[in-house]
Formats: C-alpha cells, sequence, structure tokens
C-alpha cells in the first residue's frame, strides 16, 4: 500500500526522477500523447535502463502498489489513479541493427522514426505503423498491423525476442524456445504480463516505395467509397491501402483546400517501382478531381507522408472493429453512419484493406489472432463523443474482434476480450494468472487472471 514515504523509499533504490503530485516536473512525466486518459499515479518513476525497471517493479510487487507502463502515451485506457506507480520508459530510446542478420533491437521507450532511419543505413526497413511518432513496443505488443503487412505480416510475427521484467522483478528473455507460452502471450497481449525493457525483431529488405494520398471532396464519397473497394479487388499483396473519411479542423496546420469540410482521403503504399505505381492507381486518379494528390516515389523514410497524421497531442476515444468482407451493402451502410449528410461527428473514419500475409499463419504463432478479416474499420472521435456509434452500427459485418490498438479511452478498458478468439483468451488468462496472479498490471486493456480449472481443488 502507497504511503507518504513509499516514494523516498524507492528514490533511495533508484537514480531515476521519483515524483509525486506536488513535485516539479510531475506533470510533464505522467502526460502522454493522447490527453484522454490521463495518469494521476501517486508517484511516477522515469527510468534509464533495464535494471531499474527490475528494481521499480520488485519493489512494487512488495509494496502491492499497481503500476502502469508508458512509453509514448498514444493509446491509454484506465489511467493510474492515485494510489499506483507509473513507470515512464520514453528515456530508454536505444537502437540497434545487425544488418547481417537483419535484426533490430529496440528499448522500451524507442519510438518508429528511430528504428525507421537506423534501419534504412543498411537498405533495411521494420513493419513501422502510419505514425513515426508510436512506440514500439506498445505497438508490437498489440500486434502491429504496418504498412507493410499485406506483404509480410503483423509487426508481431517477426518478433524474436522480447526482455521482460516480470511482476515477480525478474529480468527474463522471452523467444519461440524460452519462456515460450510469455513469448507467445507478449505478441498480442499488449501490456498485461510484465515491462518490456527491449525487444527485438526482423527486418525486410525495403529501401524505396510508391506511396502517397489522393484527397477527394467529401461529396464524392459515395463515388469514392464503391471504386477504391472494388480496386482493392485485384491489387497484388505488394499493395496497402486505406480510406478515411476526415472531418477536417479549420485549423492553420491543415491545408487550405482541406480546411473544414469533410474529406475523403485514399491512403496507399506500393511495393514497387514509380512506374509501377502509376499504373497501378490509374484508375483511382479517374474516379473524381482531386483536392491534393501527394503520390510518388519515396524513400521509405518518408513514410509517414503517406497517411500524414497531425503530431500534437490530442484527447481522442478510439474504436475498432474487424469487417468480414467489404460489399457494396456494407459500404452504403458506412456512408449511411458517417458519410455525407450522416450526423457522424468523428473526426476519423478508416477501412484498412487486410488480406494477403495477413490471411496466413505466422511461422511462431502468437496471441494476435485476428487473420480472417478483409478489412479493419478503426474510428477515432473527440473525447466524450460517440466513437462507438458507427463501429456499432456495423457490428453485424464485423467478425466480434477488435484490435486492441485501435481501441483507446477509459471507456475501453474492459474491451481486452473483443481483441481475440474464445480459446486465446482463455489461455491469455491462464498465462497471465501464472506470472501476474494478483493483476499488479492492470492499467490496460486487462486481461483477468484465470486459474485452469484442473488447478482448481476440489
Amino acid at each position: 500500500m502507497y504511503r507518504p514515504a513509499t516514494a523516498q523509499r524507492l528514490a533511495g533504490r533508484l537514480a531515476g526522477p521519483v515524483l509525486r503530485p506536488e513535485d516539479d516536473g510531475y506533470a510533464l512525466e505522467v502526460a502522454g500523447h493522447n490527453r484522454v486518459a490521463q495518469h494521476r499515479p501517486a508517484m511516477v518513476l522515469g527510468v534509464r535502463d533495464a535494471t531499474q525497471i527490475r528494481k521499480a517493479v520488485a519493489f512494487a510487487a512488495e509494496t502491492g502498489l499497481p503500476t502502469a507502463v508508458q512509453a509514448t502515451g498514444h493509446g491509454p485506457t484506465r489511467a493510474a489513479d492515485g494510489t499506483g506507480l507509473l513507470i515512464n520508459t520514453r528515456r530508454m530510446t536505444g537502437v540497434t541493427i545487425d544488418p547481417v542478420t537483419r535484426v533490430a533491437r529496440a528499448e522500451a521507450g524507442a519510438r518508429w522514426y528511430q528504428v525507421v532511419d537506423a534501419a534504412a543505413a543498411h537498405g533495411l526497413a521494420p513493419l513501422s505503423g502510419s505514425s513515426p511518432l508510436v512506440g514500439v513496443v506498445g505497438y508490437t505488443l498489440g500486434g502491429g498491423l504496418a504498412l507493410l503487412s499485406r506483404a509480410y505480416g503483423l509487426a508481431a510475427d517477426h518478433v524474436t525476442a522480447v526482455d521482460i521484467v516480470t511482476p515477480d522483478g525478474r529480468p527474463r528473455t522471452a523467444t519461440a524456445r524460452r519462456h515460450a507460452d510469455l513469448f507467445w502471450a507478449l505478441r498480442g497481449g499488449k501490456g498485461n504480463f510484465g515491462v518490456v525493457t527491449a525487444i527485438e525483431f526482423g527486418l525486410v529488405a525495403v529501401t524505396r516505395l510508391y506511396g502517397g494520398g489522393l484527397f477527394f471532396p467529401g461529396d464524392t464519397a459515395a463515388e469514392v467509397l464503391h471504386a477504391w473497394r472494388t480496386w482493392t479487388e485485384s491489387v497484388p499483396e505488394e499493395t496497402a491501402s486505406s480510406l478515411a473519411l476526415l472531418r477536417m479542423p479549420d485549423l492553420e496546420p491543415v491545408p487550405r483546400l482541406l480546411r473544414g469540410r469533410l474529406v475523403v482521403h485514399v491512403r496507399i503504399a506500393h511495393l514497387g517501382p514509380g512506374d509501377a505505381g502509376e499504373r497501378l492507381v490509374r484508375p483511382l486518379r479517374r474516379i473524381a478531381p482531386t483536392l491534393l494528390d501527394t503520390l510518388g516515389e519515396m524513400p521509405y523514410t518518408r513514410f509517414a507522408d503517406i497517411h500524414d497524421e497531425p503530431a500534437l497531442p490530442i484527447p481522442c476515444e478510439q474504436r475498432s472493429l474487424m469487417l468480414r468482407e467489404l460489399g457494396r451493402g456494407a459500404v452504403d451502410d458506412l456512408l449511411r453512419l458517417a458519410g455525407p449528410g450522416s450526423d457522424c461527428g468523428d473526426l476519423v473514419v478508416e477501412l484498412r484493406h487486410l488480406g494477403g500475409a495477413l490471411g496466413r499463419p505466422p511461422a511462431v504463432p502468437g496471441a494476435a489472432d485476428h487473420r480472417d478479416a478483409a478489412h479493419c474499420l478503426s474510428v477515432l472521435g473527440p473525447a466524450g463523443g460517440r466513437p462507438g456509434h458507427v463501429v456499432d452500427g456495423m457490428a453485424h459485418r464485423g467478425t466480434g474482434r477488435s484490435p486492441l490498438n485501435f481501441l483507446s479511452g477509459p471507456r475501453t478498458t474492459q474491451m481486452a476480450e473483443r481483441g481475440f478468439g474464445p480459446a486465446t483468451y482463455t489461455r491469455l488468462g491462464e498465462i497471465k494468472a501464472r506470472y501476474d496472479p494478483d493483476n499488479l498490471f492492470r492499467f490496460n486493456h486487462n486481461i483477468s487472471p484465470r486459474v485452469k480449472s484442473s488447478d482448481l481443488r476440489v
């Protein structure tokens, strides 16, 4: 239990800053990118290395302090309350690349742009997502739906080792052969099993791609959505795309042509030369006149230009749903819910085209098991809005699964079960009971410890 002297005891063991709510620097230390769930722990620890994490977790277990972990704070759920401990890993940003084995190692606080830049020096690329600012560890533990996933699968499929401090304070390295059950659970089960101090994963030989976006006026949403849906049915696995209905704010950072209006943004990432990319997107350019066309050949280091997501912290809630199929009827349903003339107030309603390598089992199985969907629907809305309105309205088209990386906000805390099939979720609960029986790590999409029925004594 936390008492005022607890922070002094922890500070005495560690070199990193241990801050309480009344201390200078506390607000900055607890702040994350998405302010929809604001951590207000009894104390926050800014760690610099794995040794400090090990001591902090051991201390939390010893004192019974529920513990949260934050690197960038892009997908917060339940905030740490006044009795908990927050471990901030943002100072641990080390990245190393082995060009011979094509393996990267990233520390707990590394962001994707750091890995991308380091890998590019060797002609390699990671399976990063759409934003350069998202943390490597949290994204990967949630499965990691990457720009290159149709060609290479989920980011979690390429993980080779995870260094973690489990809730008993012990450092472990989980691989396919060591602590195999933990290795399985970590790749999809997110932060339920301890504090990851570093992660190792394979890279791919990608240096350039054809990518960018086409921005169409909102009143062409029906034409664009139906045409894009048809186009995706014939593209190769080397082509990834998504479509977003954007309600653009009337703010200075937004290009003048796009401000204060509904815009349809088609995003493309094609693994191929520029001339092949130009031929591939020709049918999309014919749909309607564009407001803006940013498509072209680019180095992978410019991957952030494809989605062009805002860098400023904003409080947003997010919901998601895997769709079984995206036929004409499903598109019409989505247009009624979020298209022109609807009462949708969400900032972003996005469809990501899946399939390809995403539909095949990985070489080493993991807990990220939602591989039977055709598209991923995600909705990003203002705090206190109705982010569930569109997703709930499309539920009859879905598989029943919701990727955890596309769920954020306090109202998603109890939605962890939606991320997995029943057998996977049961197994995750059993592994949670083995490593964190007291649910020390609960400020997340929480998987409750589950005792095997065979272990119960009559």
